[in-house]
């Protein structure tokens, strides 16, 4: 058995044109990369206010690296096992025999070489995936007090430019390292690629299941041991000086809401780039099957336009700046992602147009008939990725509309307060259960509008789906940054509260900021719990995929594809079928939105 069952093999060639794109994405990774240490730099040099502030920075400052110190130690001694695993389940990666005369290389001769170039990638997608957690909550904690310092000053765009700044690095270290992952594996491997990006992808994963899962775990902790002991017990204000919990509490938001997301979302950018390059090939296989040339476009384009959203998230960062007219800093976040949006639509569509083109897929019959299989798909490829920014957007907005101060469901639970406790988790509980409900909806209108674009062509149209969950992570140097902004602006907040010297404007610029992070972060979860829903979908299909080739054989693949028939497993009910993936969305939402109107 060889990794063709698993993704392994993948027929095509790499031309002058592939790998200049490919020398662009690795240079585009590295320009990230830069760019974050450079905002690092920018950070690090603002000032850092009062001997007390210092002082209580440091505190969290220790603590924090204390449990990342502590969280690695343990990670370690699981990953060790892990990786042997991975070695010992790795297959040759051999060129199918029903391929062979075809281009492209003769791929891994050997389980040892298999496993061990997959074991590699396993590490290197774990470390990178810790080092992106690591270097975002590094700077987090000393960013904390700069932004306080600014705000000190009575500045609150130089708070707001401290503070996502230095989620801004996060951002940059996520998407930079998660590119360069990648691109470096498809120029190494180029056929096998998608073995050995399977490992990366897995070594992101475990990291990011453990960061995301404890961190949030002592984030949850700390946040109520110290509400209990503060607000409920002594009757005290949080973040009071009093409250010796109130630096386990600030610890917290960085470990979880910094640390944890940053990690989680770098495994949401691998996994739903894996997924496209596993179903580009396949895709363009039953576009184009009597034109082999075309087939790596399927491979390349998701890489070319992630690279793309890498440079718009770079200039999105920079262009987050508060003006004068500005009364909340959620505008002129708000403005630097739409920028970046709209600049990763102007480049996806050169993108397509240039590269993809709009060359109809056909093939030829017995009877020498020539029968179109999808006509437009560059179109319709830039369609499908402006369908997942789009719904990035409507996310954002719904989730700021659940969870913003300045909007209905907010009020109506501040409200609620005048009657008791009750009421209030009553009330939180409906607005939460509607909320999801609205947003399940618009994830799955965006499946529904990606099937509609794949013109009844199976393959195509899982192949959009997953391009369109690239689409909705377009952006994440912009997302990671929003994420890493609340932590930064809440551990502001509690500094400012701690040293006891904030008062008139500057303790209204920070309970803003406090404000407005609360909701940025809110906006990321959703971000990533819907990249999440469609990265599935296409895991589904991409698994789907690759045991239908080790079951039939690519030959008879290609030859159903050749006469316009698709591809399909039988099985009771297959959740690799995006409208019963539709179907198990809407369904199970019914409940939610039942339970939050009674």
């Amino acid at each position: 058995m060889n990794l063709a069952a698993e993704g392994g093999y993948q027929l095509f060639h790499l031309g002058s044109t592939e790998w200049a794109l490919l020398w662009a994405s690795a240079a585009t990774a590295v320009l990230a990369i830069l760019v974050g240490f450079w905002l690092m730099r920018g950070v690090l040099a603002a000032d850092q206010g009062t001997q007390s502030m210092i002082e209580i920075a440091t505190a969290i400052q220790e603590g924090a690296m204390a449990y990342l110190k502590r969280q690695f130690r343990t990670i370690a001694v699981i990953l060790i096992p892990v990786a042997v695993v991975v070695f010992l389940t790795s297959t040759k990666a051999l060129q199918p025999e029903d391929m062979r005369g075809l281009t492209g290389s003769a791929g891994l001769s050997s389980m040892a070489s298999a496993g061990t170039f997959r074991t590699l990638a396993f590490i290197a997608g774990a470390f990178m995936s810790g080092l992106t957690g690591f270097i975002g909550m590094s700077l987090a904690v000393r960013g904390n007090v700069r932004t306080a310092a600014a705000a000190r000053n009575g500045s609150m765009a130089d708070a707001l430019r401290v503070a996502f700044r230095t989620g801004g690095v996060a951002g940059m270290f996520t998407v930079g390292l998660g590119l360069l992952g990648a691109t470096i594996i498809i120029m190494l491997f180029q056929n096998t690629s998608s073995a050995i990006l399977i490992g990366f992808g897995f070594g992101g994963s475990l990291i990011a299941l453990f960061m995301r899962v404890g961190g949030g775990i002592f984030t949850k902790a700390a946040d109520v041991g110290a509400d209990l002991v503060g607000k409920v017990e002594q009757g005290i204000p949080e973040d009071d000086p009093r409250n010796p919990a109130t630096i386990a509490d600030n610890v917290g938001d960085n470990v979880g809401d910094c640390a944890g997301m940053a990690a989680d979302l770098f495994e949401s950018y691998e996994v739903t780039l894996v997924a496209s390059i596993i179903l580009g090939v396949a895709a363009f296989r039953a576009l184009y099957p009597e034109d082999p040339k075309k087939w790596v476009i399927g491979i390349i384009f998701p890489l070319a336009a992630r690279a793309i959203g890498v440079l718009a998230s770079i200039v999105g960062v920079l262009m987050v700046r508060a003006s004068e007219k500005d009364k909340s800093a959620l505008a002129p976040i708000n403005r630097g992602f739409l920028t970046a949006g709209i600049l990763s639509v102007i480049g996806t569509l050169a993108l397509a147009l240039l590269y993809v083109g709009n060359t109809a897929g056909s093939f030829t019959t017995k009877a020498g008939e020539v029968v179109t299989t999808v006509t437009n798909p560059g179109w319709r490829m830039f369609a499908a990725v402006v369908v997942g920014l789009i719904l990035a957007q409507v996310l954002s907005k719904l989730t700021e509309y659940f969870t913003s101060t300045e909007h209905k469901p907010v009020i109506e639970i501040a409200e609620s307060t005048r009657t008791g406790p009750a009421t209030v988790v009553l009330s939180g509980t409906s607005s939460g259960l509607e909320s999801s409900v609205w947003s399940i909806v618009a994830i799955a209108i965006g499946i529904g509008v990606a099937i509609g674009l794949g013109g009844g062509n199976v393959q195509f149209v899982l192949y959009l789906i997953a391009l369109s969950g690239m689409g909705m992570l377009a952006t994440t140097g912009v997302i990671v940054s929003e994420d890493s902004f609340g932590p930064v602006a809440d551990n502001a907040a509690g500094i400012a509260e701690m040293s006891g010297e904030f008062s008139g404007e500057a303790e209204k610029i920070m309970v803003s900021l406090d404000a407005v992070g609360n909701t940025t972060k809110a906006v990321t979860k959703g971000f990533a719990i819907g990249s999440a829903v469609i990265a599935a979908v296409a895991l589904f299909a991409s698994y789907i995929d690759i045991i239908a080739v080790e079951q039939f054989g690519q030959a008879k693949i290609d030859r159903l594809l050749a006469t316009g028939q698709s591809v399909y497993l039988r099985v009771p009910i297959n959740v690799a079928d995006p409208k019963v993936f539709i179907g198990l969305l809407i369904g199970g939402s019914i409940a939610f939105i039942f339970s939050s109107l009674a």
